[in-house]
Parts: structure tokens; sequence; C-alpha cells
């Protein structure tokens, strides 16, 4: 029988530098503190949300600051330039481009927002229940979703825009008809992954029921994937809230939002630019900013790059 061959020595307590015993005695770090972290070393996003926020101080601020609200006239001052007295010069009914711009920053943002979120909560039912009871029920369910996708989604929005009384709640419900259904792809797509996970089955194994496995559960450990489609969903939103104001479809007047105030500026871009200008470089800054963000999420998010 072989003998070890020990020594004094392998008994006494290795040598490590101060370096190596700060990290073994670092506290073990989440999975969402380090995303975050990933995430705040991504400059380009981190400039995209500091956009965002300030957008939505300015849309509350901007029009107590110009001294003007959004809807007065003054014809007398009617598309008059950039300059001291109105920042943004005025449109063609002699309203102040500056207050104008920020009202419409916060029906524009609003839009956007109220669409995407409502996508979310629709999307992220659906697809979480097609993924999870799978069968006849994901057959069904999908299927549903397959022929609502299969129409065009700008002709469904502008039809519905037609067909029902306009209003800001009738633009963001007919985005919402048949926006929801990326959401619920992919919702559906990480529930039939997780559901086969060992702490799945160990749950169900227990008695968990369905709803808590699902709410508590599978529904959380999706958050990545439905985050990132969240953020890219907003952006989309407010390009159709714009696309639809040239169309004539958009908020009603005298309410202001980007793409009423773009729409209601082409006429005059010959000789006054700049009242297509601001509206449109908001829409553009937003969607960049939002965009980036998104870019950002998803690469702090990612499992294979987490260290």
């Amino acid at each position: 029988m072989a003998q070890l061959n020990l020594k004094q020595s392998d008994f006494e307590p290795i040598e490590y530098s101060e370096v190596e015993a700060e990290k073994i005695a670092r506290e073990s770090t989440s999975f969402w503190k380090d995303a975050w972290r990933r995430f705040k070393k991504n400059k380009l996003a981190l400039f995209g949300v500091a956009v965002i926020i300030l957008l939505g101080i300015m849309s509350f601020l901007g029009g107590p600051i110009s001294g003007y609200n959004y809807y007065s006239n003054d014809l007398i001052n009617s598309n008059q330039p950039p300059s001291g007295e109105h920042w943004f010069g005025t449109d063609q009914l002699g309203r102040d481009i500056f207050a104008r711009t920020w009202y419409g920053a916060k029906i524009s943002l609003f839009i956007g927002l109220a669409a995407a979120f409502l996508d979310l909560i629709i999307g992220v039912i659906w697809g979480a229940a097609a993924g999870f009871f799978g069968g006849k029920v994901d057959e069904y369910m999908m299927r549903i979703a397959d022929i609502l996708y299969g129409l065009p989604y700008l002709l469904v929005v502008i039809l519905l825009m037609v067909v029902m009384p306009q209003g800001l709640w009738t633009m963001i419900l007919a985005m919402v008809i048949t926006g929801w259904i990326n959401m619920a792809r992919i919702v559906r797509g990480q529930v039939m992954q997780l559901r086969t996970e060992e702490y799945v089955m160990a749950a169900q194994s227990l008695g968990v029921g369905k709803g808590k496995l699902l709410f508590r559960h599978l529904i959380p450990n999706s958050m990545g994937p439905i985050l990132v489609t969240l953020t890219l969903t907003i952006p989309n939103a407010i390009f159709t809230e714009a696309f639809l104001s040239y169309l004539g479809l958009g908020v009603p007047a005298p309410f202001a939002s980007w793409g009423t105030m773009s729409d209601a500026a082409l006429p005059y871009l010959q000789y006054q630019p700049y009242q297509l200008f601001f509206p449109s470089f908001f829409i553009v800054l937003t969607m960049l900013a939002f965009n980036v963000i998104g870019d950002g999420m998803r690469d702090a998010l990612d499992p294979k790059e987490r260290n």
C-alpha cells in the first residue's frame, strides 16, 4: 500500500497578498448590482440617461422659464426668428416655440411611455402564460398573436385613428393594439427556457402554485430582455406619434406635441426653418438617447459579460 509523503510545511498556512485577501473577503455581487456596475461604465448610455432626465425636467419647467404658455396667439409677432424675447422664435400664430417645444416634450414623452408600458403589461402577461402552460394554450394564444402580427402596424394604427374619436388616449390605444406582440414573443421564449430549470422543477415538486411560480420566479428572471425591449419600444412610439401628426392624425389643437409642431412648421420650411428644426431635433435626440440606453442595458444584462 502506497504511503503519503507528508511534510510539516504542508500543514502551514499559505502566504497571500493583500489584494488576494481583499478579493476573498469581498462581498459577493448580485446579478443586478453587477449589471449596474457594467452599465455605469458605458459613458454613452449614461449620457442617454442624462438627456432623458433633462428632457423630463424641462417638460415641466420650460413653460414657466419662458414666461409664455403654449396656446396664446399673438398674430402681430408671428413668425419671429429666435431672439432674446423668444428663444426659439414664434410660429405662424405668434405662439412661443420654446414654450410649445417643452409642452410638446411632455405630450410626446407621455405617449411614448404610456404606449410602451401598456405593451409591457399585455405582452408580459400574454407571453408568460403562453410559455408557461404550453401545449394547446400556447398554440392558440400565439396563433392569435401571429394573426395580429401579420397586420401592417402603421396601417392598423391609421385605420383606428380614423375610425375612433381623435385624442391622446385614442392614439395610445391604437399603438397598443398590435404593439404588444413583440414583447409577448420575447417573454414567451424566456419563460419556455426557464421553466425547465432545476429551481423551477424543485418549486413545483414542493407544491408552489402556478401563479406564484410565474410571477415570483419566471417573470422576474426574465426581466433583462423585458427591460431592454421596453426601452427600445419608447422611441418607436414617439416616432409613430410624429408620423401620425404628419398625416393630420396627431393630438388635437390647441395641444402641442413634437409631431404636431413639425407638421405645422413644414409649410414654412423655406423661410422659417427654425420652426421645424427644434421639434425635429428633439425627436431625433430622444430616440437616440433611448436607443443608446437600450443598447447599454442589453450589454449590461448579458450574462455572458459577467465576470
